[in-house]
C-alpha cells in the first residue's frame, strides 16, 4: 500500500513532510484535507487518528501516524536504508534529535505567525513575530558558527531530516514580515537546500538565485 499524507497543501508541517517524502524518492499519494476555510481537520475521522487535530497525518501500510518531527524520523528510519538522513551513531542521531526539538518547540511560533498573517488566525503578532526572530536569529548563529568548519548543514556533513524540518520556517517567514538579508548564514544553506535532488518548492518560498 502506498504512503497516504493527509495533506493541506498552504501547511508548512504538511510541506516539511512533502519535503521528506519527494528527498528520499518515496511514492506516496496525498489526501487533500479542506483546512482553511472548511477546518475538516476538526471533523470526527480526522480527530479518530490525530486527536490534537492537527495535520499532517501520515498511513503507512496499517500504522497511523502523527506529530510532524516523528513523521519525518520515521520515514528516514523505516524508508532510507543508507542512514543518511537520520544518522544512525549515537552523536549524529542525537544532535538531529536536538533540532528536531527545537523545530518542535521553538518553531511553533513561526506557524503561528504566518498562519495569523495569511488566515487570520488568533494570536499577539508582536509576540508572535519577536519569537520568530528569536528562534530564526539561533540558526542563523548556528549555521553562521558551522561555516566557521567549512560545515554546510545543521547536523551531518550531510542534509539530515533536521534541515527537512527547520527549512520551511525560514524560508516562509517573508510570509509574515521576516527580511532573509537579516540572516546572511540561513540565506545560503537555503540555497543549498534548494539543489538537493528531488527538492519541492511551494508558495511563499523564494528561489535564492
Amino acid at each position: 500500500m502506498a504512503l497516504l499524507l493527509y495533506n493541506y497543501e498552504l501547511d508548512e508541517s504538511c510541506y516539511k513532510v512533502r519535503l521528506a517524502l519527494s528527498l528520499l524518492g518515496l511514492d506516496w499519494q496525498p489526501v487533500a484535507v479542506d483546512v482553511f476555510p472548511g477546518k475538516e481537520h476538526l471533523t470526527l475521522p480526522y480527530l479518530a487518528m490525530n486527536p490534537t487535530g492537527r495535520l499532517p497525518i501520515l498511513r503507512d501500510g496499517d500504522f497511523v501516524l502523527h506529530g510532524t518531527e516523528a513523521i519525518l524520523a520515521h520515514l528516514a528510519h523505516a524508508h532510507d536504508p543508507s542512514g543518511r538522513w537520520l544518522p544512525r551513531d549515537g552523536t549524529g542521531f542525537a544532535v538531529v534529535m536536538q533540532w528536531l526539538n527545537f523545530s518542535a518547540r521553538d518553531l511553533d511560533a513561526t506557524i503561528a505567525a504566518r498562519q495569523h498573517s495569511l488566515f487570520d488566525t488568533p494570536g499577539d503578532e508582536a509576540a508572535l513575530r519577536a519569537a520568530s526572530r528569536k528562534a530564526i536569529r539561533i540558526m542563523d548563529d548556528h549555521m553562521t558558527e558551522r561555516g566557521f568548519w567549512h560545515a554546510d548543514w545543521f547536523a551531518a556533513p550531510h542534509a539530515t531530516i533536521a534541515d527537512i524540518a527547520l527549512f520551511p520556517a525560514f524560508a516562509l517567514s517573508r510570509d509574515f514580515g521576516i527580511d532573509h538579508d537579516e540572516y546572511p548564514a540561513l540565506r545560503r544553506w537555503a540555497r543549498r537546500f534548494r539543489a538537493l535532488p528531488g527538492f519541492k518548492t511551494m508558495p511563499g518560498i523564494p528561489d535564492y538565485h
